[in-house]
């Protein structure tokens, strides 16, 4: 073990720059190196493909709970409105958080793959929750379940606005659920829903702008909010840039994925959470063209996690 693990650092580094080093991996460090190294191996094939909305690649979700009932976020062109719901949950309605955090990322990932790959809006979501949460490469540890609870009724009760060079969605991606009412025993199997229906505009919109990742990498980066974002960023980002590289500077770079942070070191605050992020992302997307220079980042033309069809 201790030779394959060697192995898998010497050929990482090998391959990758400075951004991308890792010396003296710890166990966590370790399954990114040898997930990196599968995924820069074996090409994607089969259920690998995941998809996500094009807008959602460049402003996400909330990555922590806020108090809000609204959140907003703007990067570019591109912006998104999440405005907190109601859901009845067998006794009325009863007031939700905004969804936030990795589960409805991935939930929505997951959710929008089976759409785009079966052209419905119908999607079965397992017939349990820990069908489910395995579905999404998560385990099915007791906290999960509670988690999963309430950001899938977050996610479900959220009107959610997606505007892109002026074009906008406008309602709630998630149309009909079935809550799941009890929470004495969340692992029971009456109590999950089974299936999800997707809004028509949701759905429209998913077929028209669906960006393609590597699932494999989802499930490494499954447990950070900021790592899936970074991820679904480039993933969109490096393919479409033509010609010379783009420099991008930490208070943008904040701007997009931090606003957050604020005051006299909040570019030097953000830059300290989102650079280990980024290497762990660099790891799982290993053509990914990005180097740190002076000031912030440097994006150069890469080929997407999944190849384009020849």
């Amino acid at each position: 073990m201790a030779e394959e693990n060697s192995n898998v650092k010497r050929t990482h580094n090998a391959r990758k720059g400075p951004l991308r080093l890792i010396t003296d991996p710890t166990a966590a460090e370790k399954k990114v190196l040898a997930a990196g190294l599968e995924i820069f191996s074996n090409p994607p094939e089969g259920e690998d493909m995941a998809f996500t909305h094009a807008v959602l690649c460049q402003v996400g979700l909330p990555r922590s709970k806020l108090d809000a009932r609204e959140f907003m976020r703007q990067s570019g062109d591109a912006w998104v409105n999440v405005q907190a719901g109601w859901l009845d949950e067998g006794r009325g309605p009863v007031q939700q958080c905004l969804p936030y955090g990795p589960m409805p990322r991935l939930a929505l990932a997951w959710l929008s793959t089976y759409s785009v790959r079966h052209k419905t809006q119908e999607i079965p979501v397992g017939d349990s929750a820990a069908e489910f949460l395995r579905l999404m490469g998560m385990d099915s540890q007791g906290a999960r379940y509670k988690t999963l609870r309430q950001q899938m009724h977050a996610l479900a009760a959220c009107r959610l606005q997606l505007g892109f060079k002026g074009r906008t969605f406008n309602g709630q991606p998630v149309e009909q659920f079935d809550a799941w009412i009890s929470n004495r025993d969340e692992r029971q199997r009456p109590l999950w829903p089974g299936l999800m229906v997707l809004s028509d505009g949701y759905h429209k919109s998913l077929q028209e702008s669906a960006v393609p990742l590597d699932n494999r990498a989802l499930h490494i980066l499954k447990g950070s909010a900021l790592g899936l974002d970074i991820y679904a960023w480039l993933a969109h980002r490096l393919h479409r840039i033509d010609g010379r590289p783009v420099i991008l500077h930490w208070k943008p770079l904040r701007e997009q994925f931090g606003q957050e942070y604020t005051g006299k070191e909040a570019d030097k605050d953000f830059k300290k959470k989102f650079l280990p992020q980024l290497r762990k992302v660099l790891e799982v997307y290993p053509k990914a063209k990005v180097r740190q220079v002076n000031g912030g980042l440097m994006l150069m033309a890469s080929p997407p996690p999944i190849p384009y069809k020849v």
